[in-house]
């Protein structure tokens, strides 16, 4: 044990995922593969929900008002008692919503990041509501398989590059993989590629993937890893809908 270390004791950390798309639910866990080597932190999904749009029908708004209704019921039923439930079972425990933000919602992206965060805090105390944290997939989950195209190529067996630019930029990723690779199909490679993604490459462009990254610092602020030049956490760009979450922000 180092010098650093002593009196020190270590502590492992939970991590609950709440997701929007069966993808997710399926293998998202691997994208936090760097993490949970640390040997710190631990992913798992528990619940997924589907995508949730802001609230925008006057007749809605006003029958919740009437109701005295902060959020509407199924968001207390699928978002605010399973947050609840976890974190108040103590330990080192943190809960992430996590959703894909395609092009065309980009636009609402604050309302949806309102309504989810609305939903988590509502059963939740101040000290509770640290814990727990909404982050976005810019514009999916697969855009990111596109800045480390070494993984993308060892699963797909194609000869891409790294993409030249902010892979949350792409418009519709899924659509670019299968012009690539015609027989691409998320649930049979996204898992492959995910088990070899390698995220710090990912995130190694401070002025790219600031989604992603607000997410991962989100964590390691959680965890207690140093912000450093990995996933470029002491200097990157992060995402200032999300980035109100961070306690260095």
């Amino acid at each position: 044990m180092s010098e650093a270390d002593a009196g020190h004791t270590w502590q492992h950390h939970e991590f609950c995922l709440i997701v929007a798309g069966k993808g997710e639910r399926t293998f998202l866990p691997k994208l936090f593969r760097s993490l949970m080597e640390t040997g710190k932190c631990h992913f798992h999904v528990i619940a997924k929900i589907g995508q949730l749009d802001p609230i925008a029908s006057p007749d809605r708004i006003q029958k919740m008002a009437g109701r005295r209704q902060a959020i509407p019921p199924d968001d207390e039923t699928r978002i605010s008692l399973p947050a609840r439930k976890f974190i108040s079972q103590g330990g080192l425990r943190h809960l992430i919503l996590i959703d894909d933000l395609e092009k065309d919602r980009e636009p609402t992206a604050a309302a949806v990041f309102r309504r989810y965060r609305e939903a988590l805090d509502l059963l939740l105390t101040p000290e509770q509501r640290q814990r727990v944290s909404v982050h976005f997939l810019v514009y999916m989950l697969e855009a990111y398989y596109l800045a480390d195209a070494k993984a993308v190529n060892a699963v797909l067996r194609t000869a891409l590059g790294d993409h030249a630019g902010d892979v949350e930029q792409i418009p519709h990723p899924k659509n670019y993989l299968k012009q690539q690779f015609a027989e691409f199909d998320e649930f049979k490679y996204g898992d492959l590629i995910l088990q070899r993604l390698d995220l710090p490459r990912v995130l190694s462009d401070p002025e790219t993937c600031r989604s992603l990254r607000t997410l991962f610092k989100w964590c390691c602020e959680r965890i207690g890893e140093p912000l450093s030049e990995r996933f470029q956490l002491a200097r990157g760009q992060v995402y200032p809908i999300t980035a109100s979450q961070l306690a260095s922000y």
